[in-house]
């Protein structure tokens, strides 16, 4: 039997963005986005440039904190109809005013009522402000200025995504120090398309989390490093397995990386861009691996241990996984 209650760490706001919604919000701005559909109106890409430049052309009309608070309810209630309780989300200063902090706070003032409302629907949430790597070290400074200006309440964390391939991790420490100065929690995205090299120079920045980390399982040093650590890998297979990562769910790492002592967690990264849920995570990882109750259970522990939020929170959450 699999738990019917999950946590979720690992989930970005403006790709959890339904088809449906862009199209829809298009419409009302008159902007024409086909070209980033398929013939059966799910996003179209092929290989992660593509994807980048899909999500980032769906993410354009996204342009006022309704649009962001609009598509934060739409999120939530997809993610409680999941049996999701607690759920992180990344979201970028880049897209909310282009990280000006006093057009930040706007869009934060709009999404943080959301999340307060839905609190009281039975999905609990917090935000991590995102930096985006391709987008250069300076740029970053600014998503974590806004960051550490909103740190508290809804803003629980700080994090960086975007394309590995550019510069190293360690380029943008300034903006990792500012936010840990700030109180808030730090993770980076790593090891999806970099190699382990990439989960070295995330840990240099002092991260107690890394955004998925499959690659780690190339280099049996560092996943006993990170056993060791205790550092949390925030792992995203039908993502991992729509991007070409890992052919099959059997042939993802996620198993090895569990039974070697690293700490997992289950996510979606972009939804409605890999055609996958919370739900359908879970059920391809017990077909795969054979989990069951126990198995989840104890990742969702992990996940509530590695979770953002306050303790009175964090203890709440626990009496659901005992």
């Amino acid at each position: 039997m699999l738990p019917v209650k999950k946590i979720e760490l690992h989930l970005h706001l403006e790709g959890a963005a339904p088809p449906s919604f862009i199209r829809a919000l298009a419409a009302e701005k008159h902007v024409d986005l086909s070209g980033i559909f398929d013939a059966r109106g799910h996003y179209a890409y092929r290989g992660f440039d593509a994807f980048l430049r899909v999500y980032e052309a769906a993410t354009s009309v996204l342009q006022t904190p309704q649009d962001f608070a609009r598509l934060l309810e739409e999120m939530l209630e997809r993610s409680a109809e999941q049996g999701v309780i607690y759920t992180e989300i990344f979201v970028s200063p880049e897209f909310c005013g282009g990280a000006d902090l006093a057009a930040w706070r706007d869009y934060l003032a709009a999404m943080t009522e959301i999340a307060e409302w839905m609190r009281g629907q039975g999905i609990d949430s917090r935000g991590i402000v995102t930096a985006i790597r391709h987008f250069g070290p300076e740029r970053a400074k600014k998503s974590a200025l806004c960051a550490a200006e909103t740190a508290g309440g809804w803003i629980a964390g700080f994090g960086m995504g975007g394309a590995e391939a550019v510069g190293a991790a360690t380029d943008y420490a300034w903006s990792f120090d500012c936010a840990r100065e700030a109180g808030l929690g730090l993770t980076c995205h790593a090891g999806e398309w970099g190699g382990p090299e990439s989960i070295r120079q995330a840990l240099a920045l002092g991260v107690s989390r890394i955004g998925h980390g499959v690659r780690a399982i190339e280099d049996p040093a560092l996943v006993r490093d990170l056993a060791a650590r205790g550092t949390v890998l925030e792992i995203c297979p039908g993502s991992n397995i729509a991007l070409g990562i890992y052919p099959d769910w059997p042939g993802h790492p996620i198993a090895k990386l569990m039974d070697a002592g690293v700490r997992v967690t289950i996510s979606t990264d972009d939804p409605p861009f890999f055609h996958t849920s919370m739900r359908h995570e879970y059920n391809r990882l017990a077909d795969a691996f054979g989990w069951g109750e126990e198995e989840f259970a104890q990742i969702n522990r992990w996940a509530i241990d590695a979770a953002f939020c306050d303790e009175t929170t964090r203890e709440g959450l626990r009496k659901e996984f005992p």
